[in-house]
């Protein structure tokens, strides 16, 4: 178990991050000032109102202090990988979608660690693990900054090579993402299922509040109707593997995983099962 959560998972999540690197391009990055208002919109969406949703979440289902926090880093994570197969599957603007992956993925070097030890003060009082920013940020770049700007020169600088293994990195990080949400479930049955009663409604109220109102916010400032939709699964669809990651890193655990990673695990799986339904809309619209 040791080498599993000291080795396995970060390398998994390095792997995962370096599978959208692969799959970007510098136009990716200057899509930003080409719709400056479609992407402002869904990265303040992604950076405020999530963490806000799940703030708002955890006080009214009253979550305990480990729980609460768990949720915290989860909505601290940018955007999942998945989500612009998701919107791709949606008829959503793909290219929006990985633009708001990537730019946030980037950014939440910076936001991330200082987000999560607020959280981790708030919620734990003086039961709180002590939280280093700095040592937080640099595990946040050696594990997902680093690998996205290497799988981004590999495209820039050898794209035959990039576009000839990206199909196999894909699936090897889908792979991975299971394994890590099943592993995490596993390593928390106990806590899980003594939690199921209020963790379920909580975090399936949490994605579609998240869902609904990334549509309606994207909707009020006059956006397209392919961009509501993807606005709408960007915040839906978070890194469930990047806040498992992240609860271990804090936890400082070495043996097993430890119980703020138990909401990025059920996410990991619920957020599929609630975004179905509104994506088969999406499809018809």
């Amino acid at each position: 178990m040791d080498i599993l959560i000291n080795v396995v998972l970060p390398l998994s999540l390095a792997i995962i991050m370096l599978s959208l690197g692969v799959g970007l391009t510098l136009q990716d990055f200057t899509r930003v000032a080409k719709y400056p208002r479609a992407f402002g919109l869904g990265a303040l969406c992604q950076v405020v109102l999530v963490p806000a949703a799940a703030w708002a979440v955890a006080t009214v289902f009253g979550l305990s202090g480990e729980l609460a926090v768990g949720l915290m880093i989860l909505s601290f994570c940018p955007g999942g990988v998945t989500s612009n197969m998701v919107s791709k599957f949606a008829r959503g603007d793909v290219a929006l979608s990985v633009t708001l992956t990537a730019v946030v993925s980037l950014l939440s070097i910076l936001t991330v660690p200082i987000f999560t030890a607020i959280a981790v003060r708030h919620f734990m009082g003086d039961a709180a693990p002590d939280v280093s920013v700095a040592t937080l940020a640099m595990a946040m770049f050696l594990i997902t900054t680093l690998p996205v700007a290497l799988g981004l020169l590999l495209r820039h600088g050898a794209p035959a090579m990039a576009l000839r293994i990206e199909p196999g990195l894909s699936a090897l990080a889908a792979l991975l993402f299971v394994l890590i949400v099943l592993a995490a479930l596993a390593g928390n049955w106990s806590l899980f299922a003594e939690n199921l009663a209020s963790l379920g409604p909580a975090l399936i109220s949490f994605n579609v509040v998240l869902m609904l109102l990334g549509l309606g916010i994207a909707g009020a400032a006059g956006l397209a109707w392919r961009t509501r939709k993807t606005i709408s699964i960007e915040v839906g669809i978070q890194n469930a593997t990047l806040g498992i990651t992240l609860a271990a890193l804090i936890s400082g655990q070495t043996s097993g995983f430890s119980a703020y990673a138990l909401p990025s695990a059920v996410y990991g799986i619920t957020m599929y099962l609630v975004a179905l339904p509104f994506v088969l809309w999406f499809r018809k619209r």
